[in-house]
């Protein structure tokens, strides 16, 4: 692949370079990419897509990071991707689900509670996108155990 394709993946399209706050715009391109799993795919390829995204991501992140010089450059964005993909995956949410996980991400994302800021410390690809993928695994637990106290949040 050249350079410009492991660009647009990283950005995931153009929303890597929104001027305010890129990983909230990566974030929010799961939400219809989770739609589609969801409606036209079982949970195993849904599964299967979230692997795929997740380690795409650590390849064309790598190669970005090279590219620029720079650790966890803002304008990457597929770790925000897979993170929310993560947070909404096999849970039966509704429209309120869906923004209470996406701020649940957001907020695990930004804060960064332990292992998230440890995993930061991997090399290339895998410190971009493992911090999410855990942030990812929080939010999903926290929006399980929500969805116990306050059933609306599911279909």
């Amino acid at each position: 692949m050249k350079i410009g394709i492991y660009r647009f993946i990283a950005v995931c399209g153009i929303a890597g370079y929104a001027p305010i706050a890129p990983g909230t715009f990566g974030s929010a391109v799961a939400i219809p990419i989770d739609w589609s799993l969801r409606e036209f795919s079982p949970l195993w390829i849904h599964g299967l897509g979230i692997l795929a995204v997740t380690l795409l991501g650590v390849k064309v992140a790598s190669v970005v990071e090279k590219e620029l010089r720079q650790k966890d450059p803002s304008m990457v964005v597929i770790d925000e991707l897979a993170g929310m993909l993560i947070t909404l995956f096999a849970l039966p949410v509704n429209w309120l689900g869906v923004v209470i996980g996406f701020l649940l991400f957001r907020l695990f994302d930004i804060v960064k509670p332990y292992p998230c800021r440890k995993a930061e410390e991997l090399p290339g690809g895998w410190g971009i996108m493992m911090d999410d993928v855990l942030a990812g695994l929080y939010a999903n637990l926290c929006l399980r155990g929500a969805s116990v106290i306050w059933p609306a949040l599911l279909v």
